[in-house]
């Protein structure tokens, strides 16, 4: 019973770093990476469909990087959909292949990218000290319903703390990455 409940709650805490670095990626830096591009949804036949499902995304360079539209149809709608992103590219077209240049970073553009990175970060340490919350709170319950014992009920608590402490300390880690990843010129 307490194990289901420390399994469950590492599950959580493992998908809350998971997520982390799904926003992460999504903060770029002055280099070119296919998973900047991950929430770009492009209107295909009407449907929204995500960018990687109609164009091939590859590397050109450090700073380019190169679509390739398995349609030609679709040049436009995917050039409108990536200058509608919030993500401040601007895709040029040469024949039926798009590219799409990465601009520098400035000083500024750079601090506001670690601030993001920071609240994102927080935002998962956050989440990690709820589901601990969860899993203490259902450990309690089942102290006070006489399922378990008191050294059984402090036993559970330090696991479940010594978990956070790992997953909080990833987080940590993950942001001091993206923070260095960041500075980087």
């Amino acid at each position: 019973m307490l194990n289901d409940i420390k399994k469950d709650a590492e599950a959580r805490m493992k998908k809350s770093i998971e997520s982390l670095g799904i926003n992460f990626n999504k903060i770029r830096t002055g280099r070119a990476h296919p998973s900047i591009l991950d929430s770009v949804m492009v209107s295909y036949y009407g449907s929204p469909t995500p960018l990687s499902q109609v164009a091939g995304v590859n590397i050109l360079d450090a700073r380019t990087l190169s679509l390739s539209p398995y349609e030609k149809s679709l040049v436009p709608e995917i050039e409108k959909a990536i200058m509608k992103s919030d993500l401040g590219l601007n895709p040029v077209t040469v024949g039926g292949l798009i590219r799409v240049p990465m601009p520098m970073l400035t000083e500024e553009s750079r601090k506001g990218y670690i601030k993001q990175a920071r609240a994102e970060a927080e935002g998962a340490r956050v989440a990690i000290r709820n589901i601990r919350r969860d899993a203490l709170g259902t450990v309690k319950d089942l102290l006070k319903d006489k399922e378990i014992g008191e050294d059984d009920d402090r036993r559970a608590q330090d696991e479940i703390q010594k978990l956070t402490d790992k997953y909080v300390a990833e987080a940590d880690k993950a942001l001091t990455a993206k923070e260095k990843d960041l500075m980087e010129i």
